[in-house]
């Protein structure tokens, strides 16, 4: 698959779920930060695997077991390389940025954090990136400290917390699920890296990897977190990147078969990494899709998928602020904003406005998309969210504006 970034319809052909109706409406997807659409040949790899070389991976010498793990580990070499990781050992495959993000909270946080120390994120996480922390918190007494956020969708001095409150980690989104702001992850991490002592950096990159280049080795981050179904790829699987020296230092998360190198009755030795952090039977079919998916992203460019996306952001933008009555949520600069704009009507809530909208065929999400605490520093119980890929089109972001004038209408606003 070799597609160029300007014939939409043609690269909107490789998405089979895109030519459906629904309510019988064409389908207009604006759900991507939710969960991304799967290409042709993300389906066909997951059915491949299943229909001619289906075997657990890594603990078989006959044919369909090396069929499956080369293909396996084979996803994990695309991915390092896609990311630009210098091992493909620093790619450890979890169910999701969730969980990758549990992971360092329970290894290393359990480690090498201690009474007292400070975990530094920001008032615009997802709970994700908040609730493992908080739980952590709790069981060691760490202080939990949190960078602000301006009313234009900004993190608020950065460097200026940084420097005061001297945390052991940092942790923050790339891009933020609600506002779509960029934030601006390596100038954050250069300066982190000029403390002494410097404070480790975690990215959740859930909302960044399909949309942005990201490159770990000019990021300089010690950890970077994503899913599979936001780029692209199938549900159930994530990954974690983690320096390899780090990833070394650091106790197993879960514990059982294929991670272990030796079992005694009383005592254990693990593998290396990556496989001390993957125990059991991983997720093959979706790991193998999530190499399928990185090709596919690959093939498109990362720097062709940004470019088309702000072109339909920034005509997103045109068409709803001319919208009465709608609010919208972040910078109003797409250079500073990911593919997702949250919003609000005033007078409906933004329930009422998805449900209208589902029935012109247009899916969007509405809520507080696991960020109660940024809408409540917004003085907001939830806001309606379109969240775009390179596979929108801007007759889409019409069919929108008009539901959302339909809603007005019927809503008698």
């Amino acid at each position: 698959m070799k597609q160029k970034m300007g014939d939409v319809q043609k690269i909107r052909r490789d998405f089979p779920i895109l030519h459906r109706k629904v309510h019988g409406k064409p389908l207009v997807y604006l759900d991507n930060a939710a969960t991304t659409q799967k290409p042709r040949p993300v389906i066909d790899a997951i059915s491949k695997y299943y229909e001619e070389y289906n075997a657990n991976v890594h603990r078989g010498i006959h044919a369909l077991a090396e069929e499956a793990t080369a293909a396996y580990e084979g996803a994990r070499s695309r991915v390092a390389e896609f990311i630009g990781a210098r091992n493909s050992a620093e790619i450890i495959f979890t169910r999701g940025t969730t969980e990758a993000i549990n992971l360092v909270a329970y290894s290393w946080g359990e480690k090498f954090l201690k009474k007292g120390d400070t975990v530094l994120l920001t008032l615009m996480e997802h709970h994700s990136n908040l609730v493992p922390w908080q739980l952590l918190a709790q069981r060691k007494g760490l202080n939990l400290e949190f960078i602000p956020v301006t009313a234009e969708g900004y993190l608020e001095d950065p460097e200026g917390m940084i420097r005061r409150l001297r945390p052991k980690l940092v942790a923050f989104t790339h891009v933020s699920n609600v506002l779509g702001t960029v934030n601006p992850v390596r100038k954050l991490i250069e300066f982190a890296q000029t403390l002494n002592p410097r404070p480790y950096t975690l990215i959740d990159g859930a909302q960044a990897m399909a949309h942005l280049p990201v490159n770990v080795a000019e990021l300089g981050c010690d950890f970077y977190a994503f899913s599979s179904h936001k780029m692209m790829g199938p549900t159930g699987v994530g990954v974690l990147w983690g320096k390899k020296e780090i990833l070394e230092e650091m106790p197993p998360f879960l514990a059982g078969g294929e991670m272990i190198r030796e079992v005694f009755l009383r005592e254990s030795s693990f593998k290396d990494i990556p496989h001390k952090f993957e125990a059991g039977t991983p997720h093959i079919s979706g790991v193998i899709g999530l190499g399928a998916a990185v090709d596919y992203l690959s093939a498109l460019g990362m720097e062709n998928i940004r470019r088309s996306e702000e072109k339909v952001l920034e005509y997103a933008f045109k068409k709803l602020e001319a919208v009465p009555g709608l609010t919208i949520y972040g910078p109003r600069n797409s250079a500073d904003r990911g593919g997702v704009i949250a919003f609000n009507v005033a007078g409906i809530h933004p329930h009422d406005l998805a449900t209208v909208l589902d029935q012109d065929g247009v899916a969007i999400r509405s809520g507080n998309h696991c960020a109660m605490p940024l809408h409540t520093h917004f003085k907001i119980n939830a806001s309606a969210r379109a969240s775009f890929a390179f596979y929108n089109t801007k007759e889409e972001i019409d069919i929108l504006a008009e539901g959302i004038e339909r809603a007005k209408k019927l809503l008698k606003i």
